[in-house]
C-alpha cells in the first residue's frame, strides 16, 4: 500500500464522465449543463453506494470550477435533521448576499434528504421557492417515499441503479493494481457479494483486507468479521432449544471479539432461519423483523439481541 489515506475518497471520480455504471443519468445531466442557468433542483434517489453523493460533487465542480467549495454547502441531513438546520444554515447560505457574477448559481447539496422531518422539509420547500433565481438544491434520498411530495414535484428526479458485479469488481482491481497489493478473482467476488453491491463499502472492505495482505476469500472475511458466521447458525438452536445463557454468550463473543457488528449478526441469523426444518419461521423472522428495527431507532444493542434470544426461546418451546 502506498499510503494511509482512505481509498473511498482517493478514488472517487472527480468528472461526470468517471462514474460507474449510471450511464443514462449521466448523459442526461451532461445535456442539463448545456445550459446550466435553467438547471432545474435535481433527486437523485437509490441505494447506498452506488454514486448519488459523488455525482452531486462532480456537478458541483463542473458548475462552479475552482470555486465549488465556496458556494456549494453539503450537509448529512441525517446529522441534522429539523428545521433549525434548514432555517438556521440553508436559509443563510442560499440568500443572494456575496454571489459572484461570474457563478450561475449557490448549489445546496442535502445528503440523506429523506431522514429530514416533515416539519424541516416543508421550511425547505419555501426557501427553494424564495432562492431559485440564485440557487439549486439536490437531494439524495434512499428512500424517496419519504421525502414529501411538493419536494419531489420541484425536483427533476434520477433514480440510481445497482451496480454490477463486473463493474465493482473490475473497479476493486484497478485499485489493487495501482495500490500495488496481491489478489485473487475469489478476494474480489468476495467483496462484492460482502458489500451487496455498494461500492463505498466494497472499497472500503478492499483497504482493511489489504493490511492482511493478499485480498483472498479468507481474508475478506476475516477483516469483516465473518470467519465466525457459521457460528451465527449454532447460536439460533441454542436459542431456540431454551438455553439463554449459552446463546447469549456465544453472540457477545461473536460481536464484541470477533468484531461481527449487530445489524450483521441479525442479517445471518435472518438467513440461516431458511436452513432450519422448522414450523415457526414465520415466528422467527417476524421476531428478527422486530428487533432489526429497535436497532435502527436507537436503542441498545446488547439489551434488544439478548431480548431477541429469549423470545426464540419462547418460540422454540
Amino acid at each position: 500500500m502506498t499510503e494511509s489515506f482512505m481509498w473511498v475518497e482517493k478514488y472517487r471520480p472527480m468528472k461526470l464522465s468517471s462514474i460507474i455504471n449510471q450511464k443514462e443519468i449521466i448523459g442526461s445531466l451532461k445535456s442539463l449543463l448545456k445550459n446550466i442557468s435553467e438547471m432545474p433542483h435535481l433527486m437523485f434517489s437509490g441505494s447506498a453506494g452506488i454514486g448519488k453523493t459523488t455525482t452531486s460533487l462532480c456537478l458541483a465542480r463542473e458548475i462552479l470550477g475552482n470555486s465549488w467549495r465556496e458556494y456549494t454547502l453539503e450537509l448529512n441531513a441525517s446529522d441534522e435533521r429539523g428545521i433549525n438546520m434548514v432555517r438556521d444554515r440553508v436559509k443563510k447560505f442560499a440568500r443572494f448576499s456575496g454571489l459572484d457574477t461570474k457563478i450561475p448559481f449557490k448549489l445546496v447539496i442535502l445528503d440523506e434528504a429523506d431522514e429530514m422531518t416533515a416539519d424541516a422539509q416543508t421550511a425547505l420547500r419555501r426557501i427553494i421557492e424564495d432562492t431559485a433565481g440564485h440557487c439549486r438544491f439536490i437531494m439524495i434520498a434512499n428512500n424517496i417515499s419519504k421525502i414529501i411530495e411538493p419536494l419531489q414535484s420541484r425536483c427533476a428526479v434520477f433514480k440510481f441503479t445497482r451496480i454490477s458485479e463486473e463493474e465493482i469488481t473490475g473497479y476493486l482491481e484497478e485499485i489493487c493494481k495501482k495500490e500495488k497489493i496481491k489478489y485473487n478473482k475469489d478476494g474480489l467476488k468476495a467483496l462484492y457479494l460482502y458489500s451487496e453491491g455498494d461500492m463505498r463499502h466494497s472499497i472500503n472492505m478492499l483497504q482493511a483486507t489489504a493490511s492482511l495482505g493478499i485480498v483472498n476469500e479468507d481474508n475478506v472475511k476475516a477483516s469483516a468479521g465473518l470467519a465466525k458466521i457459521s457460528d451465527v447458525g449454532e447460536i439460533l438452536k441454542i436459542a431456540l432449544s431454551g438455553k439463554l445463557t449459552d446463546a447469549r454468550n456465544k453472540m457477545v463473543e461473536l460481536i464484541k471479539i470477533y468484531g461481527m457488528s449487530e445489524s450483521d449478526f441479525l442479517k445471518y441469523l435472518n438467513e440461516e432461519c431458511y436452513k432450519l426444518k422448522t414450523d415457526h419461521l414465520s415466528d422467527i423472522l417476524e421476531s428478527i423483523a422486530k428487533y432489526d428495527y429497535r436497532l435502527i431507532i436507537g436503542a441498545n444493542p446488547e439489551i434488544q439481541l439478548s431480548a431477541l434470544l429469549a423470545e426464540l426461546g419462547k418460540i422454540g418451546k
